[in-house]
């Protein structure tokens, strides 16, 4: 099973993010551990083929719609990163 996958098979799951997010004009949050709700997820490569960007991290990657504070962000994940967290009930 690949990353997106995995990611794509826990859509209304928890994902922990194991290093801080980086947000574009305003730097890192300073919020290692964060947990969040997997709402959405799409390949790399076709985010990448369809807008033409050159951005791209290296290894398993998703683009991915978490909910961040109570708002819905799409954000890069890549697998080293972020743990999925399974259901505890």
């Amino acid at each position: 099973m690949t990353f997106l996958e995995q990611i794509q098979a826990h859509t209304g799951g928890l994902v922990r993010l194991k290093t801080e997010l980086y947000w574009y004009g305003s730097g890192y949050d300073n919020t290692p551990g964060r947990v969040c709700l997997i709402l959405d997820s799409a390949d790399t490569d076709a985010v990448v083929a369809a807008t033409g960007s050159a951005a791209r991290r290296s290894g398993s990657a998703a683009i991915t719609l978490l909910l961040i504070d109570g708002s819905p962000q799409w954000i890069w994940i890549a697998e080293e990163d972020t743990e999925v967290l399974n259901d505890i009930f």
